[in-house]
């Protein structure tokens, strides 16, 4: 099974990193936030990945094509020019990393990756969020309802403190990251059928929208709760709580050793 990661856009909203690099190459704990994505889906037997690029997408092609040099000891003999590897850091991953285009949304960025995906199930995400979703359970789950599409599911925490404030002004009660409106959103961490793509007019089609409203209508598309970690990393701020996690006791993305 293959797993698609949209890693194309501009990240306006993090633009202090973004200017430099695309989203997907922001780093938590000196590796890539990609580099994140594809070790939890590795972790549970995924290793074989499309890149869909857009923004600056060479710089991931540069990375991953270096990923030795990035991740291992080097010697380099100026006298005859040549390189040697010492621990090497290997990942068992076979990438394909495609061109999706600058301004292409994401259901376009999709269909110009169909000529790569096989006429099976695959996985979908975001590239730049993380979680600790079972991705095997998620499988199975899709699987055995014999649907579409599947979509995790989760409810993000509130990104302020809330205060219950009675008729005195007085504070009766404080919690620091309230369940926001308890309303479920969509947490990427797909699973889908190749014939999804049927629902996908052309480049500028928006995957979250008339595709996946389209599948809920047909009632082909199906929900996996996730109650447990998910973080987005839309913002500077969501990137230093990522840094502060991965710098914690309890890195609750981290599933490999």
């Amino acid at each position: 099974m293959k797993a698609v990661i949209l890693a194309g856009g501009l990240g306006t909203r993090i633009s202090e990193e973004s200017a430099l690099k695309p989203k997907p190459m922001i780093e938590i704990g000196g590796m890539p936030i990609i580099w994140h994505i594809m070790k939890i889906y590795s972790h549970y037997g995924i290793n074989e990945f499309i890149i869909c690029l857009g923004y600056k997408g060479y710089l991931i092609k540069e990375y991953f094509s270096n990923y030795f040099l990035h991740t291992s000891d080097l010697t380099i003999d100026m006298n005859d020019n040549s390189i040697t590897v010492h621990n090497k850091q290997a990942e068992p991953w076979k990438i394909i990393l495609v061109d999706t285009g600058l301004e292409t949304m994401t259901g376009g960025r999709l269909k110009n990756v169909e000529k790569y995906l096989d006429n099976e199930t695959f996985c979908l995400t975001y590239g730049d969020g993380l979680a600790n979703v079972n991705i095997t359970d998620l499988i199975k789950f899709h699987k055995n309802h014999g649907l579409k599409a599947t979509v995790t599911a989760i409810k993000p925490p509130g990104r302020f403190g809330a205060l219950k404030i009675d008729e005195n002004n007085k504070v009766s009660s404080f919690i620091e990251k309230p369940q926001g409106d308890q309303s479920w959103i969509n947490g990427g961490f797909f699973v889908f059928e190749k014939d999804i793509l049927n629902y996908i007019d052309d480049e500028m089609t928006i995957l979250e929208k008339e595709p996946l409203e389209k599948l809920a209508n047909e009632s082909q598309l199906l929900s996996f709760k996730h109650n447990d970690f998910w973080q987005p990393m839309d913002t500077l701020r969501d990137k230093k709580l990522l840094e502060e996690i991965w710098n914690s006791d309890n890195v609750k993305w981290k599933c490999w050793d």
